[in-house]
């Protein structure tokens, strides 16, 4: 018996790939290669392109961080790193609230900049 792999029974509009991808970086590649390559839809890329950039560049301020921090340790930098945690968790919370909502609502800094650096997602 023949089946057809283009046939979907998704009728979640990309909410559970938008939604996943804000779940870490691991939550975006579950999000991208299981989710988004069957269902693509405007809200799962929207939210995919925000999330990529959201996790990406906490990815490279935490490495610039260590790197000042191993080269001078300063204690208020490390303040600074716990606050730029908690401002990270408050992005995904805001990001996973919009796209479980259906909105393409940008996330604050960096939401209109992953749609212009992202676009060939």
């Amino acid at each position: 018996m023949e089946t057809n792999k283009n046939f979907t029974t998704s009728t979640d509009n990309g909410k559970g790939a938008a939604i996943v991808s804000y779940i870490f970086l691991i939550g975006w590649l579950i999000s991208f290669f299981a989710i988004y390559k069957e269902n693509k839809t405007s809200l799962s890329t929207y939210h995919l392109r925000q999330s990529l950039l959201l996790h990406l560049s906490i990815i490279v301020i935490n490495i610039l961080i260590t790197i000042i921090l191993t080269i001078a340790p300063l204690v208020f930098l490390a303040y600074i790193s716990y606050a730029i945690g908690i401002i990270y968790l408050v992005f995904i919370v805001l990001g996973a609230i919009s796209a479980s909502n259906l909105q393409n609502k940008p996330l604050p800094v960096i939401g209109d900049k992953a749609q212009t650096l992202f676009s060939s997602i």
